[in-house]
């Protein structure tokens, strides 16, 4: 199954419809608006202003399981994310990421390792899962793996449609 078959809910309703991403590539990252990592989410609105018209986008996932650092409602969340750090990519409903009530889509995800082998549960906010055209898990970041890492643009670079 690719991810991209997987349904999820947009953050302002409605589906998120992850097959519009097909042929694309497309990191996906669960995000939180009180983390320590919030800051990551400028990082990551740079990468979508930059690759977008190569065919990548960042979708945020927002997920409150982590000492409840995203406690927010929808409105609240994408308003904290536009208006602190511009963000504009799209973000999904407030999702569980791990646990008996783990979404479906990280499900799939966590069976992907990362660089140094840790696969399975989310460890923090700002996991990051860089999904190539085919809906694979072309790579897997660990939360303090800043965005734009020499590691994270190199994989993009390699997944990113021709």
């Amino acid at each position: 199954m690719s991810v991209l078959d997987i349904e999820i809910g947009a953050l302002n309703g409605g589906p998120a419809n992850l097959a519009q991403y097909r042929g694309k590539a497309l990191l996906i990252v669960n995000v939180a608006s009180q983390c320590g990592l919030t800051p990551q989410y400028a990082a990551l609105e740079k990468l979508q202003q930059r690759y977008a018209q190569r065919g990548f986008t960042v979708l945020g996932v927002p997920c409150d399981q982590f000492m409840g650092q995203e406690p927010g409602t929808p409105d609240e969340i994408a308003t904290f994310c536009s208006t602190t750090y511009g963000v504009t990519f799209p973000m999904t409903e407030k999702t569980h990421v791990h646990g008996r009530t783990r979404h479906p889509l990280y499900t799939e995800l966590i069976t992907a390792a990362d660089a140094d082998g840790h696969s399975g549960e989310i460890r923090w906010n700002f996991e990051k899962f860089l999904i190539a055209p085919d809906g694979t898990v072309a790579a897997r970041f660990a939360p303090q793996t800043e965005p734009d890492a020499p590691e994270v643009l190199s994989a993009l670079e390699q997944v990113l449609p021709s």
